[in-house]
C-alpha cells in the first residue's frame, strides 16, 4: 500500500518538473534578457553586503589586500556609529536630510501629478511629446553641468540675476547667504526629477479605462469632477507605492545636488549639509573608511525599517495601495 501511495506522488513531482522545464524553455529569451541585470545586481548589490562588516572595524589597509586588511583590522563594535550621533552637527544634518526629502516627496509628487493630468488633457499628441521631452531632458543632465548653469545665474560678480535686478552695490552674494538656499535646493531637486515623475503618472493615467470617463460624462460630470472622481482614485495606488519607496530613501540625499550646486561653500553648511555630504567631507578629512561604512549601513537599515512601517500603514488604510 505504501509503494502504491508513493508512485502517484513521484509521478506528480515528475510532471511538475517537466512543466517547470517547459516554462523555462518557453521563456528562455526573456530570462537571457534579464540575466545581465541579475548579474549586475549580484555583483554590485548582494556581494558588497558582506563588506558591511567594515562598519564594525577600525579598518586599516595591509599589504595582503582587502580580505587580509579586513581580517587584521581591529574589531571596535559600534564605535564607528558614534561618528554620526556624537557630533555637534548631528542635529543639523539629520534635520536637513529629513526636511529636504519630505519637501521633495510632498511638493514633487503634487506637481508631478498636476503636470501629468494637464498633459493627459491635451489633444495634440505632438505637443505632449514636445513637453515631455523638454521636461525629461534635465533628468539626464549631470549635477556638475547644472551647477555651472546655476553659477551663471547666481555668480556674485557677473551672475545674470545680479546684473538684471540689482546694482553692483546692492547685489547679493548668493554663495554666502544661507537664507536663500532652502528654496533654491528644493526648486532644483524638483525641477530635475519632475519630467521623469510626471511621465510615470502620465502613463498610468493614459492606461485608465475610457469607459469610466464616458460613464462620468453621461452622468453630467464636469472635467474637474472627472479628474477628482475618476483620475485621482485610479492613480492613488501608484502614488502610494512610489511614496513608500521614496520614504525608504528619506535618510539619503542626492549628493550631487547638495555638494555641487552650493559649491560646498562652508558659509552654507547650516542649510546645505546633509548626511551624504557630511560623510564625504568627514571621509576626505579623516580617511576613516569604517565611519563612512557605518553611516551607509545606518542609512540602509533605517531606510528598510521605514519602508516596512510605511507599507504597514498604507496596507491598513488600503491593501491595494501597499507595496507588499
Amino acid at each position: 500500500m505504501e509503494q502504491q501511495d508513493v508512485l502517484p506522488f513521484e509521478k506528480s513531482r515528475q510532471k511538475q518538473k517537466k512543466g517547470y522545464l517547459k516554462e523555462v524553455r518557453k521563456n528562455l529569451p526573456f530570462l537571457m534578457m534579464a540575466l545581465p541585470g541579475a548579474i549586475w545586481l549580484i555583483f554590485f548589490f548582494y556581494i558588497p553586503v558582506l563588506g558591511n562588516v567594515v562598519a564594525f572595524k577600525d579598518f586599516r589597509f595591509f599589504p595582503g589586500g582587502f580580505l587580509d586588511s579586513l581580517k587584521q583590522s581591529e574589531w571596535v563594535g559600534f564605535e564607528n556609529f558614534k561618528f554620526l550621533f556624537s557630533s555637534s552637527n548631528a542635529y543639523i544634518i539629520t534635520r536637513n536630510t529629513l526636511l529636504y526629502n519630505l519637501g521633495f516627496i510632498i511638493i514633487g509628487t503634487i506637481i508631478a501629478v498636476i503636470i501629468a493630468i494637464i498633459l493627459s488633457e491635451l489633444r495634440s499628441k505632438r505637443m505632449v511629446k514636445i513637453y515631455q521631452t523638454s521636461m525629461l531632458f534635465p533628468y539626464f543632465i549631470s549635477w556638475v553641468i547644472i551647477s555651472y548653469f546655476v553659477y551663471a545665474f547666481l555668480s556674485p560678480e557677473k551672475g545674470l540675476i545680479n546684473l538684471l535686478f540689482f546694482t553692483p552695490e546692492t547685489g547679493i552674494d548668493w554663495y554666502t547667504q544661507a537664507k536663500y538656499w532652502p528654496a533654491i535646493l528644493l526648486f532644483m531637486g524638483i525641477w530635475k526629477s519632475l519630467g521623469y515623475n510626471s511621465i510615470v503618472y502620465f502613463a498610468t493615467i493614459m492606461g485608465i479605462n475610457p469607459t469610466y470617463y464616458e460613464a462620468a460624462m453621461v452622468d453630467g460630470a464636469s472635467k474637474w469632477q472627472q479628474i477628482k472622481h475618476v483620475t485621482l482614485p485610479q492613480i492613488i495606488p501608484l502614488i502610494s507605492i512610489l511614496t513608500i519607496l521614496a520614504v525608504g530613501n528619506i535618510f539619503r540625499a542626492d549628493f550631487g545636488l547638495f555638494y555641487q550646486i552650493p559649491k560646498n561653500s562652508g558659509a552654507l553648511y547650516n542649510v546645505t549639509s546633509v548626511l551624504d555630504t557630511y560623510i564625504y567631507n568627514g571621509l576626505t578629512s579623516s580617511g576613516d573608511i569604517g565611519m563612512a561604512a557605518a553611516a551607509g549601513l545606518y542609512q540602509s537599515v533605517v531606510g528598510c525599517l521605514l519602508v516596512v512601517v510605511t507599507n504597514l500603514i498604507a496596507r491598513r488604510f488600503d491593501p491595494e495601495s501597499a507595496l507588499f
